[in-house]
């Protein structure tokens, strides 16, 4: 059975955050809330826990899964950013974009695109996941929590626990936080694609 933490929406209890942290890098596999809709995420090496995303989404090996990263300096780890996307991604940032950009050797194989080695990253501007990410010290491995044959994310996390009780180990709730997924730009290929329109604004992209 899922454990279930209700944390404030603005100020969220440390304790509570330092213990699904630590989940975190036991290997559990969590539901928390994000600027645009919940997520599913573990950490970053977690083998496991991408295939467990994957059986609960139901996802093929070219998914693009998502490293949820704290700050702009932490993100520049894990992707190769040219000087005219620099500009583009740091204006859009934080906020309810992913941007799918070439890999760094420190991105784990298993998490990139078989053919592009592309991955998405994306810095999120919500008080309780900057608070997880604080913690945990390192990108958080997510995806957005939209089940198989299901046109919207679930937004409700007490929905969550009673639906995905036996497939994940923590459902972080911090009341109601969209419906909407990010929008996702391609920065892998000649200058910006829409892949996805979504929460964040596309017009500077377009």
């Amino acid at each position: 059975m899922a454990k279930y933490f209700d944390v404030h929406p603005e100020n969220p209890q440390q304790r509570t955050i330092d213990n699904v942290a630590d989940r975190l890098r036991s290997g559990a596999l969590i539901a928390y809330p994000t600027d645009s809709c919940f997520a599913l995420g573990c950490q970053l090496g977690s083998r496991e826990g991408i295939d467990r995303i994957r059986s609960i989404r139901n996802l093929d090996d070219r998914h693009h899964f998502t490293l949820v990263c704290q700050s702009f300096a932490q993100l520049g780890q894990f992707v190769h950013i040219d000087k005219d996307v620099f500009r583009a991604v740091k204006a859009a940032t934080p906020g309810s974009y992913t941007f799918i950009l070439p890999a760094t050797k420190e991105v784990p194989r298993q998490l990139l695109h078989p053919k592009k080695k592309t991955v998405g990253v994306r810095i999120p501007d919500h008080v309780v996941t900057q608070s997880l990410l604080t913690a945990l010290g390192e990108p958080l491995l997510s995806s957005t929590l939209l089940l198989p044959d299901e046109e919207e994310p679930l937004t409700q996390g007490w929905e969550i626990k009673e639906r995905l009780d036996h497939v994940v180990d923590v459902v972080l709730d911090s009341g109601d936080c969209g419906t909407e997924p990010t929008t996702v730009i391609d920065f892998s290929g000649d200058g910006a694609e829409i892949v996805r329109r979504g929460a964040g604004d596309t017009s500077r992209f377009e």
